[in-house]
């Protein structure tokens, strides 16, 4: 299949409040969207890099440099018949996942498209529906947490994400706990602590967290800590940030840093590599679940049909789209189609799009590339 345009957006998406982690407190998302066109199709992809460089070393500002300047032009013109005709072409680049992701998981989109699968098929699940969770930032009292993990618990979501900062920690947990005993419940830090809290963790063992996810600083230790941190608790560790390929994975399992894998599709490199990752995991008995980046309901409906792969047995972040947004970008919106779930595509590819008048209104930076026959 022969890619004949490309289109890349930096968009700037405001939500409906604001959220609140221990990196951050943030009022816009800023992503990137990709359109891509070939075979006599179109798709669209997203990609969502984080607006500062805390999360990741990665940030929108460079994602969109990387893909306009070195990326795109590697793939405009080409003939790509499989994903990894893609990546073989972008493998001169180090690093830059996010950037290499959004590529990817368009291609993917789009390759559905031409062979007239749901997205879901092409990767090889077969779900109508997938589960998903509801999550918490920073709040502003406990009353107000409260009320919201009650109307999560109304809906029928299966389990609640409480972020877990400094100054908004145990005290908060034990309130959770004690409120709702059953709920299934896990924390994020975001890599807010170090070893020098293991007891900190020690003491969330009696609250049967059914994980913690990312408790410590991604860095050069960040494997080797987090293996020793498993070690000294009952409670499993979650990684997130500290897993941006499927080397750093190899790695973590051959430390036992971890006994569950948040795996966020644009933070990996894309779709290709979620698909190896979750494979891989299955093989160690170790779980996967998909992570969210606030995208729109385009990356939100890409999440849901990658969720249908067998090894993501705990529910995604993937969230209707009123959870984050007053007026979402991409159309459909992304709605519960059961309690605690939302459906896959019965569509070739995805059935969203970018909402043409919200694209124009929200872009802040737009590039487009064609093939030398198409001009």
């Amino acid at each position: 299949m022969k890619i004949d345009r490309i289109d890349v957006y930096w968009m700037k998406l405001p939500l409906a409040f604001v959220w609140k982690t221990s990196y951050a407190d943030q009022s816009f998302t800023d992503t990137i969207l990709v359109r891509m066109e070939g075979g006599g199709h179109y798709a669209w992809g997203e990609s969502c890099p984080p607006y500062i460089p805390a999360y990741s070393a990665e940030h929108t500002l460079a994602t969109f440099h990387t893909l306009r300047e070195h990326m795109a032009p590697r793939i405009v013109g080409q003939d790509i018949e499989t994903a990894q005709d893609l990546l073989d072409r972008l493998a001169f680049i180090k690093g830059n996942q996010f950037a290499r992701a959004a590529l990817d998981i368009t291609w993917w989109v789009l390759d559905a498209k031409r062979r007239g699968l749901p997205l879901h098929r092409a990767l090889g699940g077969t779900a109508d529906r997938v589960a998903v969770g509801a999550d918490f930032g920073i709040q502003d009292s406990l009353d107000l947490l409260m009320a919201k993990v009650q109307g999560a618990v109304d809906a029928g979501f299966p389990r609640v994400k409480l972020k877990f900062r400094p100054g908004w920690d145990l005290f908060m947990v034990e309130a959770v706990r004690g409120t709702f005993p059953d709920l299934t419940i896990h924390i994020d830090c975001n890599a807010a602590y170090s070893p020098a809290d293991t007891p900190l963790f020690r003491s969330l063992d009696r609250f049967k967290l059914a994980m913690i996810e990312q408790p410590l600083a991604d860095d050069g230790m960040s494997l080797v800590n987090h293996a020793d941190l498993q070690q000294r608790i009952e409670t499993p560790v979650c990684l997130d940030e500290s897993v941006q390929s499927l080397a750093h994975v190899q790695a973590a399992i051959r430390l036992r840093s971890c006994r569950v894998v948040n795996i966020k599709m644009a933070r990996v490199g894309g779709l290709t590599e979620s698909r190896e990752i979750q494979a891989l995991c299955a093989e160690h008995d170790i779980p996967c679940w998909v992570g969210g980046m606030l995208e729109s309901a385009v990356g939100g409906a890409i999440c849901a049909e990658l969720a249908t792969l067998p090894n993501f047995t705990y529910a995604g972040d993937i969230f209707p789209s009123s959870y984050f947004y007053t007026n979402d970008l991409g159309k459909p919106e992304i709605v519960l189609s059961g309690r605690g779930e939302v459906a896959t595509s019965r569509v070739p590819g995805i059935a969203q799009a970018p909402d043409p008048e919200l694209l124009k209104r929200w872009t802040a930076e737009h590039v487009a590339f064609r093939s030398a026959s198409t001009r």
